[in-house]
């Protein structure tokens, strides 16, 4: 145990960009489904009212649930960049370790970006429910949230990308002999 411990947080970054990946697909996810439960709580009552503005409503409801997709695609960059799914892992610990610190923060942007949007998705749902003709502008009210959520993924690809790059800052130390001690 000690020696597995020891390959995939010591001698490779293996470890820590799992620990990212997971963590960044996790807590995206349930930033988007708390997010949706909020729209859809909000459409709800103004669709029981309302019943015809379904359609005026559902991309309101629905536009919280990127910043899963994106957690998603966050992961699946951090697992195709270290070599994690073609079983090849390839880069340090400190890389790893890295990317592990661009998870958290892509982690907790598109959890807060999620919770924030669906507040505003809630007020344009409302909105849509009192006037439906303004529900095509009742969209861009959440939709300027997005823009932060689609920065955090932007950056967090750079990084990846960055971090990763063949003759940047992945650094593989020399491997030691007795000689060198």
């Amino acid at each position: 145990m000690l020696e597995l411990l020891k390959l995939y947080f010591v001698q490779t970054g293996f470890g820590w960009a799992i620990m990212g990946a997971v963590l960044v697909v996790t807590v995206s996810c349930l930033g988007s489904a708390k997010a949706i439960l909020i729209t859809t709580s909000q459409a709800a009552g103004v669709l029981s009212e309302k019943p015809e503005l379904f359609g005026r409503t559902l991309v309101l409801m629905a536009l919280p649930g990127t910043q899963g997709f994106y957690g998603f695609i966050c992961a699946i960059m951090i697992a195709l960049r270290t070599g994690i799914i073609v079983g090849n892992i390839n880069i340090s610990a400190a890389v790893g370790g890295a990317i592990l610190l661009v998870a958290i923060c892509m982690s907790i942007v598109e959890y807060i970006t999620a919770l924030l949007q669906a507040k505003s998705a809630a007020a344009a749902i409302n909105l849509t429910g009192k006037q439906p003709e303004e529900g095509g502008r009742a969209i861009l009210l959440p939709a300027l949230i997005e823009t932060y959520a689609v920065i955090a993924l932007l950056i967090s690809i750079l990084l990846i990308t960055w971090l990763t790059k063949e003759g940047g800052f992945s650094y593989t130390p020399p491997k030691q002999t007795l000689s060198s001690f």
